[in-house]
């Protein structure tokens, strides 16, 4: 699949303005890292490497700069660790510059009153989607080129508490809906807690996966409080998304709050982020308790995942469908808008997370052998 997404030319940042790749180009470059780490010696390793770093090239012009970058949504910050692992590789100043760029555009992003940060240019809008980006971004900058920032590791924990808090879905499933605001204005917002109405399955992947990856940034021995708050908010999640898996394909709903619900579907790229953030949840420890259930909705879910989405092109290339274009709340976030958004063939987004969800599978077969 990674060799695929090569083929199509996808992960790459083909123009400052296309607001919507840079997620596409960050995603992609965590998947190709993790991809080369688990298999530094297969033949296909060199062009994937020097893919990944034609990525993270992509993006270092237009992220230079702390002002403009505002002009993005928080998933500039995506490329983030990409750009640290080059400048450690090769001292090549243009990634420092773009990453410092980074790291200045987080105190500059624009705050509500409870000092949680916009997403985007939305007045008082936070989503679960920019911590994927910010929060393993964040934690690796200051653990590593900032590590006595006592009060950037206090605004990342600050970060995903009021998400946590604000997006409690209402039916007390354990999930989180997609947003809030801050200010309770907007035409979705509840007018108690400022939370949007549904719980989008890839925002809530983006959500988990930024817990994840943070638990394996962020030092435990340093910081012991907040990675075991860390830790248990991701178990509790954990179990949330054990329960809330299909019971007829073992995957996840696009919409998980309205399972079976007429025109709602099992969608692709929230399920692989489920698969990737529940295995590699086992496989570093953090889910050390129950693990076969876990395990065992894991690799059923997979299981779909490969043979229902996954499409042999018939030219060594393989796609990947069942993936939602974008949602957005900037629009009604009813649940007739979640369901009517268009399905994109191929996109990278789910794709780089099957990837993602693929390394973390194959690693647990090779465990269980």
């Amino acid at each position: 699949m990674a060799l695929s997404i090569i083929s199509r030319n996808q992960g790459v940042l083909a123009s400052s303005s296309d607001t919507s790749a840079i997620l596409q180009a960050g995603i992609t470059q965590k998947a190709f890292t993790r991809l080369i780490a688990q298999y530094p010696y297969v033949n296909s390793s060199e062009e994937i490497a020097q893919y990944l770093k034609r990525s993270v090239d992509s993006v270092v012009g237009p992220v230079s700069n702390a002002t403009k970058d505002l002009t993005y949504a928080m998933d500039r910050l995506s490329s983030g660790n990409g750009l640290i692992d080059l400048y450690k590789e090769t001292r090549n100043e243009t990634y420092r510059n773009a990453y410092i760029a980074l790291r200045g555009s987080v105190n500059l992003n624009s705050r509500n009153a409870e000092d949680g940060l916009w997403y985007f240019v939305y007045p008082n809008w936070s989503y679960l989607d920019g911590m994927y980006s910010l929060a393993p971004f964040y934690a690796y900058y200051t653990t590593l080129l900032d590590p006595h920032n006592a009060t950037a590791i206090a605004d990342l924990m600050h970060q995903l508490d009021l998400l946590w808090t604000h997006c409690a879905a209402a039916n007390g499933t354990g999930l989180l809906v997609h947003g809030y605001d801050d200010s309770k204005t907007a035409v979705w917002a509840d007018p108690q807690t400022g939370a949007s109405p549904h719980v989008w399955g890839r925002s809530l992947g983006w959500y988990t996966m930024a817990l994840v990856d943070t638990l394996e940034i962020l030092p435990r021995k340093t910081h012991p409080s907040d990675w075991a708050l860390l830790r248990a908010r991701f178990r509790q999640l954990a179990g949330a998304l054990r329960t809330a898996a299909d019971p007829a394909s073992g995957a996840w709903w696009q919409l998980l709050d309205q399972p079976g619900r007429a025109g709602n579907y099992i969608e692709s790229s929230g399920s692989a982020m489920f698969v990737y953030s529940l295995l590699k949840g086992v496989r570093l420890g953090y889910l050390d308790s129950g693990v076969p259930a876990y395990t065992d909705v894991a690799t059923r879910a997979y299981s779909y995942i490969t043979d229902t989405f996954v499409v042999n092109n018939g030219n060594g290339t393989l796609g990947y469908n069942g993936t939602v274009s974008v949602c957005s709340l900037n629009s009604t976030a009813s649940y007739e808008y979640y369901v009517g958004q268009p399905i994109s063939y191929n996109s990278v987004l789910g794709s780089a997370a099957f990837v993602l969800a693929s390394l973390e599978y194959e690693s647990f077969v090779a465990r269980e052998k």
